[in-house]
């Protein structure tokens, strides 16, 4: 028996604005930082670098809003279907702020929205399983209703997310949630939301994370009720010396 506790809503909804905010901050200090410099200095050198540091940030900071409203936001109304390529535009261009080289192999078709919000969020476990840089490749494979997905991270120091294996099936036992550790836990919600299951493993050097249909719960079995002997005894006729006893009169 496992212990889950969940969190309350207010909780995971500021739980989750604060993990957008991380993302967004550091872009758009990087754009105060290039008008800061704009305003003070008179080398044209250093403007030239102020405007390419403000267009590099501005783009970043699009990118991953773009990607939160995806991965995050209601991206339609309940049941709606989203496509895929969609889901391959806001996370490259995620990744291009990021260290680690991204590759994405996907039919075009249309994903149910908790899926594909689930596959977003899971880029986030990927990029944090490769924190000094490397290669992820996604792979989307089989009916767009259930797909197979696998997530090959690969590079140094590579590692399954801390508290992946607590945070993903949604225990929250002896586990301190804060902005990071609302990834995993948000992806569990998703993965039971959609029927599917999330697991990681280390191969090698390698972190493997994958996406399947959750095996159906077999439906529960109701014993045959048992015939009281009493029973069977009323129904089968009376035997005396091996003859059958008449009852008649």
């Amino acid at each position: 028996m496992t212990n889950e506790i969940e969190l309350e809503a207010l909780d995971l909804a500021a739980l989750l604005c604060s993990r957008v905010c991380h993302d967004i901050i550091s872009p758009v200090g990087a754009i105060n930082n290039g008008l800061e410099v704009l305003d003070e200095e008179t080398s044209e050198e250093m403007k030239s670098f102020a405007f390419d540091l403000i267009r590099k940030s501005a783009r970043q900071a699009s990118a991953k809003l773009q990607f939160a409203r995806l991965a995050f936001g209601a991206a339609g109304s309940a049941g709606a279907e989203i496509d895929i390529g969609d889901a391959e535009k806001v996370a490259r261009g995620y990744m291009e702020g990021e260290k680690a080289a991204f590759e994405w192999t996907a039919p075009r078709a249309l994903m149910p929205k908790n899926q594909v919000k689930l596959i977003l969020n899971l880029v986030l476990m990927a990029v944090a399983a490769v924190p000094r840089g490397g290669l992820i490749k996604v792979t989307i494979e089989g009916d767009p209703t259930k797909p197979d997905v696998t997530f090959h991270c690969s590079g140094p120091s590579a590692r399954i997310p801390a508290a992946f294996e607590k945070l993903i099936p949604g225990a929250l036992v002896d586990v301190n949630i804060d902005a990071h550790a609302v990834q995993p836990y948000y992806a569990g919600l998703l993965a039971r939301c959609s029927g599917m299951k999330v697991a990681a493993v280390l191969e090698g050097a390698d972190v493997i994370i994958t996406v399947r249909s959750a095996p159906a719960a077999e439906p529960a079995v109701e014993p045959v009720a048992a015939v009281a002997e009493t029973d069977v005894a009323a129904a089968e006729p009376a035997t005396v010396d091996g003859a059958t006893a008449s009852t008649e009169a």
